[in-house]
């Protein structure tokens, strides 16, 4: 199962996310779950480097594929944007194949 994370504050502002896990749903190089996520969130990281001047802090460990995402501060409107546009796109994911392949929780920090 993949857990994903997402941390925000009092505001509702996602401040960042870690992606741990793999999901599970078929064997390697089958496993669209997967594989969805990691679009998902890869596509967002990037575009978040690409087109904001957002600063953020982001570990991924390749072996394992866990990734650590954090905004240095409170993101603006752009950064933000396509950082709830990446839960949406969990949401659809989780909504679609079930919790037993991606667990999407909230955490306030």
């Amino acid at each position: 199962m993949t857990n994903v994370t997402i941390f925000r504050d009092k505001n509702q502002n996602v401040l960042g996310f870690e992606c741990i896990g793999h999901a599970g749903f078929a064997g390697f190089g089958q496993d669209v779950v997967c594989a969805g996520i990691s679009i998902l969130v890869q596509n967002t990281i990037n575009s978040i480097q690409a087109y904001t001047e957002e600063g953020f802090s982001c570990e991924a460990d390749e072996k394992n594929g866990d990734i650590h995402f954090h905004f240095s501060d409170v993101p603006e409107h752009d950064a933000a944007l396509l950082i709830n546009s990446m839960i949406l796109g969990l949401q659809g994911i989780q909504s679609s194949y079930g919790k037993k392949f991606l667990r999407l929780q909230f955490k306030e920090v």
